[in-house]
């Protein structure tokens, strides 16, 4: 019993399983697939814990100055303060399954998932306007670009496009090979990754108008992508920690690696390092300053 009271008393407890993660350079906030979110303003350092009650964090981006914002599995959208408190619930009647979640230039909440659907809110939550292409197909990823031009991804190769800051929405060419999109990342209106199935990697020079294949020479499924000095990473299967170095994607070393599905992952500004998490607690700081 002294040990159960011991990892209760825990801020990480090892049952957490970390699926969504997100840093304003100030605070980093991970969601945990048990309703909790862990909070750290030490860069990963130490960790607090704030349980949200019977939910299931899935996705989490940062919204400028506004704070965070998360949707979970139960038709909810979730939201916090830049310091990563004060969390609170509103309810998202579409998508039904919500997958992604994104914020526009002017702080808008944009949300996308199953029968592709595209729910976009101006007002914070309180009421939301949708797009539904008529399609039984997931949207997976969305970002937008700029103030005016933004991009969701999904299954079966869907691109969609907007360029008037989401009041209209187009299909695009789509990826080839009847892609699944599990993570994008643009660097710009022009440049963009996305990640899928069996580590594949596509790139795009002109806003997902055409892709090429990239070299992904962890063969790892990469769940999540981001940028760290500049520099497109991305975390995956097996542990696997990728970098982008010229046009292929190369395992990034790291001590004491730990081959468990790698759910998120955020930079780490100022340092040669990121945070990394997953299931049975895991939540790391490692160097990304060694190279192959």
């Amino acid at each position: 019993m002294s040990g159960i009271a011991a990892e209760r008393e825990r801020s990480v407890h090892r049952y957490d399983i970390s699926q969504a993660m997100a840093a304003n350079g100030k605070v980093i906030v991970v969601g945990t697939q048990s309703g909790v979110v862990l909070t750290s303003e030490d860069q990963g350092k130490s960790w607090k814990r704030t349980p949200l009650g019977d939910t299931s964090l899935v996705d989490m981006t940062v919204c400028g100055d506004q704070g965070f914002v998360a949707i979970d599995h139960y038709h909810k959208v979730w939201s916090a303060d830049a310091e990563g408190k004060n969390w609170k619930s509103l309810p998202l009647e579409m998508p039904r399954t919500p997958l992604a979640v994104t914020c526009d230039k002017q702080g808008g909440w944009w949300v996308v998932g199953v029968n592709s659907v595209i729910a976009g809110s101006a007002d914070q939550g309180k009421t939301w306007k949708t797009t539904d292409l008529g399609e039984d197909t997931q949207i997976t990823t969305i970002q937008f670009l700029d103030e005016k031009n933004g991009i969701a991804l999904g299954e079966f190769g869907l691109t969609v496009m907007t360029d008037d800051g989401g009041a209209t929405w187009k299909k695009g060419p789509k990826m080839p090979g009847e892609f699944y999109a599990y993570a994008a990342l643009f660097s710009s209106r022009s440049e963009g990754w996305v990640s899928g199935l069996a580590g594949q990697v596509l790139h795009t020079t002109d806003g997902g108008k055409s892709w090429v294949k990239q070299a992904n020479t962890t063969q790892a499924t990469l769940n999540r992508l981001f940028m760290h000095e500049g520099q497109p990473f991305g975390v995956g299967a097996g542990g696997v920690i990728a970098r982008l170095e010229g046009d292929s994607w190369r395992a990034v070393p790291y001590t004491d690696p730990v081959p468990v599905f790698l759910g998120g992952g955020a930079s780490l500004p100022g340092q040669s390092a990121i945070v990394i998490g997953g299931p049975g607690g895991l939540l790391r700081a490692v160097s990304t300053h060694a190279k192959q």
